[in-house]
């Protein structure tokens, strides 16, 4: 699912203010990748449905030895007028063999997660399309909320949850090369786990 799903490829409290209070429910993974980890606290209780179709990639290992292939930022959209920064990842070649079946679209004005700095998203083709191909954005980023003017279609894209450590290995994966979006050598990903630290 390439960006084309996001670019298009892939409760009014922000995630970030939620994640302060003791009583949201959250599950900790760690993003491993070949240049350090991402810390990333999923929204259990406002994106259920999008979280658990994260993990349930994360439980069957799906993600081990897969990449962050596409970046995009201000100098490599110059066929879009709403511009957007994020860092995307996921099973790239491999989405459409051996994962599971699509899920329905958590939309932000659903969950009142919105696309601010760090927030992980799923990319997508249309509403209900999202597999395994996720994203984090550098950034706030408005236009990706329900609503936004990136997708057409303008339901946005199903955020559910946000870094809380390890944005300096996501900004240092955005500043990498990508003069078409994709990355000459994708960033290795060696696998995704949960984690009970906080």
């Amino acid at each position: 699912m390439k960006l084309s799903c996001l670019i298009p490829l892939v409760a009014l409290m922000v995630f970030a203010g939620a994640c302060s209070h003791s009583g949201t429910k959250s599950e900790h993974v760690i993003i491993r990748t070949e240049i350090g980890d991402i810390h990333v606290a999923l929204d259990l209780e406002n994106a259920p449905v999008t979280s658990a179709n994260f993990l349930r990639y994360v439980d069957a290992g799906l993600f081990d030895s897969t990449c962050f292939y596409r970046v995009v930022g201000k100098d490599n959209q110059p066929n879009d007028s709403v511009l957007i920064a994020v860092i995307q990842g996921g099973r790239y070649e491999e989405e459409e063999s051996g994962g599971f079946p699509p899920v329905s679209h958590e939309t932000t004005a659903m969950t009142g997660i919105r696309h601010r700095n760090g927030v992980i998203s799923m990319a997508r083709w249309t509403p209900g399309t999202a597999t395994s191909e996720f994203f984090i954005c550098v950034g706030n980023q408005p236009d990706l909320d329900f609503g936004g003017r990136r997708n057409p279609d303008g339901q946005g894209f199903a955020a559910f949850g946000k870094v809380i450590r390890g944005m300096k290995v996501v900004r240092r994966i955005h500043s990498l090369p990508a003069p078409e979006q994709y990355l000459g050598k994708p960033v290795l990903i060696l696998e995704i786990t949960r984690t009970a630290g906080r």
